[in-house]
C-alpha cells in the first residue's frame, strides 16, 4: 500500500488557520463593556476609574461624575456601580458622595479582608477653586482628605468623615488620594497611595497614608520625591513595598519607582523603570499572585504606552517582582488614559480604563480577560 505524508508545515498551517483555532483564539480575547459613558445620566464626563473586588466577590467600579464639563474643577460627584457576576453585568449607578457644586473625587478604595469592610478614601475641594489657585494658596479653601465605609458589600456607604488633620501636613497645598486602589499588607496594615505638593514649591511628591486599626484612624506615612505624584503600591514577596509613580521628569518618559523596607514609613531614592514607557499619566500596579499562595510571583501593570500621547492601553506582567516586564498585550490601540486593575477569585483580570475614538475621555470601559490571553 502506498503511503502519503504531509509536510509538517502544512499540518501546522491547518491548525493555525483552521476554524477551530480561530474560535479558540476568540474565546481568549478580552470581553470589553462600557461601564460609564460620557453625556449620559446627567453627567458631562466620567473620569478617574477605580475598581476593587470585595470579600464576597462583588466588583465595585467607582469614578468621578463631572456634571458640567470635563474639567478637574467644579461640580463633581463620586459614582459607583456594582456587579455580582464578576463584572459581566452591573447595577444602575449610585451616588456615594455629592456635595452640591463642590468637588468630591480621587477614589481610592481598599478592602479590609479581616472584617470585609470597604474603605473609600477621597479628596474634596470647593468647586470654584482651581488646582493652580490651591497650589498658590490664593483659593478660598484647600484640598481636604475624607473617608467613607461600607459594611454591606458596597450597597450603602457611611457619611464621609474628614481625616485631613492626621494625613496632610499644614504646609501641603495640593493633595490627592490614589487614584486607583489601596492594598492590605500581610500584617493587616491598610495602605493608600497618595500625592501632594509643598507650599512654595513647583514639585509634586508621592506618599502613603495607612491604618493599623482596621480603618478606624488614618496616619501619614513616608514621602518619595522629587517629580512624582499619582501612584500605586504593591507588597513584594520579600516584604518590601514598591511605589510605581507618575513621572514628571520631562527628560525621562518612563515610570518612577521607589521601595520601602519599613512598611511605607520611609522610601528609597526615586529611580526609573526603562521598560515602562509613559506619556505622563496615571497607571495601575497590582499583585496577581505569589509563590506562597500556590502560584508564581506575578505583578500586573497597565497604562497608555505612547511616550508623547495618551494612547494604546497596555497590560503588562512581571515574573520577577518588577525587575522586568516581558509579557504585554494591548487592550485598546486608540486614545486611552487612566486605568485600574483588579483580580477576581477565579483568576480573571479586570482592567477599568478610560478610552475613546477621538479622546480618551468618551467612556470608562471594563476589560475582562485571563492569563491565557495575557501570556499568549
Amino acid at each position: 500500500m502506498k503511503r502519503f505524508f504531509l509536510p509538517i508545515c502544512l499540518i501546522l498551517s491547518y491548525f493555525v488557520h483552521s476554524p477551530w483555532s480561530a474560535k479558540a483564539e476568540a474565546k481568549l480575547l478580552p470581553k470589553q463593556n462600557n461601564i460609564f459613558v460620557s453625556a449620559t445620566n446627567g453627567y458631562h464626563t466620567y473620569r478617574i476609574p477605580s475598581i476593587i473586588v470585595t470579600n464576597k466577590g462583588s466588583v465595585l467600579a467607582f469614578c468621578e461624575g463631572r456634571k458640567n464639563s470635563r474639567s478637574d474643577t467644579g461640580d463633581i460627584d463620586m459614582i459607583l456601580r456594582r456587579s455580582t457576576d464578576g463584572g459581566q453585568t452591573f447595577s444602575k449607578q449610585q451616588i456615594v458622595w455629592d456635595d452640591g457644586p463642590n468637588t468630591c473625587g480621587n477614589p481610592c478604595p481598599v478592602v479590609d479582608c479581616s472584617t470585609g469592610t470597604i474603605w473609600l478614601l477621597m479628596t474634596h475641594n470647593l468647586g470654584r477653586d482651581h488646582e493652580r489657585q490651591i497650589k498658590a494658596r490664593t483659593s478660598k479653601g484647600t484640598r481636604t482628605v475624607w473617608v467613607s465605609k461600607s459594611t454591606d458589600d458596597g450597597h450603602t456607604w457611611s457619611k464621609p468623615v474628614e481625616i485631613t488633620s492626621t494625613t496632610k501636613k499644614p504646609n501641603w497645598t495640593w493633595y490627592a488620594t490614589g487614584p486607583g486602589a489601596g492594598i492590605q499588607l500581610r500584617d493587616g496594615r491598610l495602605v493608600i497611595p497618595c500625592d501632594h505638593m509643598v507650599a512654595d514649591s513647583d514639585q509634586y511628591n508621592s506618599h502613603i497614608i495607612y491604618s493599623d486599626d482596621y480603618g478606624k484612624t488614618w496616619q501619614l506615612g513616608g514621602t518619595a520625591s522629587p517629580k512624582v505624584n499619582e501612584c500605586e503600591v504593591v507588597e513584594l514577596a520579600d516584604g518590601r513595598l514598591m511605589l510605581n509613580m507618575r513621572n514628571y521628569d520631562r527628560e525621562v518618559h518612563t515610570r518612577a519607582i521607589a521601595t520601602s523596607r519599613d512598611r511605607g514609613m520611609t522610601w528609597s531614592k526615586v529611580t526609573h523603570d526603562k521598560a515602562l514607557i509613559e506619556p505622563i499619566c496615571q497607571a495601575s500596579f497590582r499583585r496577581y499572585s505569589t509563590i506562597s499562595s500556590g502560584g508564581k510571583n506575578r505583578l500586573l501593570f497597565s497604562n497608555p504606552t505612547e511616550a508623547n500621547q495618551r494612547k494604546e492601553m497596555t497590560v503588562r506582567m512581571s515574573l520577577d517582582e518588577g525587575k522586568s516586564w516581558p509579557v504585554g498585550r494591548v487592550l485598546h490601540a486608540g486614545p486611552a488614559a487612566y486605568s485600574c486593575l483588579a483580580v477576581l477569585p477565579d483568576g480573571k483580570i479586570l482592567c477599568l480604563y478610560e478610552r475613546g475614538l477621538k479622546t480618551p475621555y468618551e467612556t470608562i470601559t471594563l476589560a475582562r480577560f485571563g492569563l491565557d490571553w495575557l501570556e499568549k
